[in-house]
């Protein structure tokens, strides 16, 4: 299945490996991490200016500006449909 993440952004729920929110995971090691990918041309800012959560996949990140809470609602919606 699919989750949205803003904008024109629709990622496979698969690939996510976690969803931090941007508030919270002020730390210097996410700074370090971003920057890394960053560098790397592996970080998509879906709305610029609006980031409320990080969404770590397998291959990107993104910087999303929906809340953490309502992307893992999503995240937890989709895994439900899966199992039936």
């Amino acid at each position: 299945m699919f989750i949205h993440l803003g904008g024109d952004t629709v990622i496979r729920s698969k690939d996510v490996i976690a969803i931090l929110d941007r508030q919270v995971e002020t730390s210097e090691t996410t700074g370090e991490f971003l920057d890394y990918n960053g560098q790397q041309n592996k970080v998509e800012e879906i709305a610029k200016d609006m980031t409320k959560s990080i969404v770590i996949t397998t291959d990107k990140v993104y910087l999303s500006p929906i809340s953490s809470s309502t992307l893992k609602r999503r995240a937890l919606f989709v895994s439900d449909i899966d199992e039936i």
